[in-house]
């Protein structure tokens, strides 16, 4: 069942979601060479902490870090380690967060230095068309829509989406109703309603959509190893025009 919320919950939902932002935002500011994936999910602990606030994905279905962070090739669901942030790679940070009861969800990628221009493309590229489809979330309109209006905007740049991995609602729980698909057909699935709060999140990556799962069997990969990028808004379906939960300045560009 789809959960419609009050206006009091709309704004809990809000604080969730404006911290959950605002800890990406720092963790964002860590990558860097040198440092690695296991230092960035301790700083998460500890921005989350300052924040009065816990991580949405630690102990999930027993998922072991703080944060989602991957790495090139690692399209999401990467565990922190090990591993170093190398000049020239992409890392995407998946943050969620539970306030006061409230989950607040929200993604990027982060380049790291002067990347490959067909690289800097893709991340362009999937954060443009997370920007232009919210606004087509209103009420009236279908998950259909905005998953057609992505994969077609992908497809037609030459990358392809993930299938296996979608948006979702989001609200006392990281993971709600709807499926928010990243393809589809338009006029098909749930019709959009005032009050919910969604998860709107491309996944795209350069070569074959296809992709595989590694023996951590959390870490997701691209069939190919070719990159993959990674961006995400909660937000919220209002009367009028949808509301970003999770806005935060846009960093990358063509």
């Amino acid at each position: 069942m789809i959960k419609i919320k009050s206006e009091r919950e709309i704004v809990k939902m809000r604080a969730a979601c404006a911290t959950a932002a605002r800890v990406l935002d720092r963790l964002a500011a860590l990558i860097r060479p040198g440092i690695t994936t296991g230092e960035v999910d301790q700083a998460a602990e500890q921005f989350m902490a300052e924040e009065n606030c816990r991580s949405a994905f630690k102990g999930y279905r027993q998922f072991p870090g703080q944060i989602c962070i991957s790495v090139n090739e690692e399209v999401v669901h990467g565990i922190g380690g090990s591993r170093r942030i190398q000049y020239g790679d992409i890392v995407k940070l998946d943050c969620g967060v539970v306030k006061e009861g409230w989950v607040g969800d929200t993604a990027k990628t982060v380049a790291v230095g002067a990347i490959k221009p067909e690289w800097r493309r893709l991340l362009a590229v999937t954060e443009d068309v997370l920007e232009r489809v919210i606004p087509l979330a209103t009420p009236g309109r279908r998950l259909g829509d905005i998953g057609a209006f992505i994969e077609d905007e992908i497809v037609a740049n030459g990358y392809n989406v993930v299938r296996e991995f979608v948006g979702h609602g989001v609200g006392r729980d990281l993971h709600e109703e709807p499926q928010v698909p990243n393809f589809g057909r338009p006029g098909t699935l749930e019709k959009l309603k005032p009050g919910m709060t969604i998860a709107i999140e491309p996944m795209v990556n350069l070569g074959t959509a296809s992709v595989r799962t590694l023996a951590d069997r959390w870490t997701v990969v691209t069939a190919d190893g070719q990159p993959s990028a990674h961006f995400e808004h909660t937000i919220l379906i209002t009367k009028d025009k949808p509301e970003i939960l999770t806005w935060r300045e846009r960093q990358s560009a063509k």
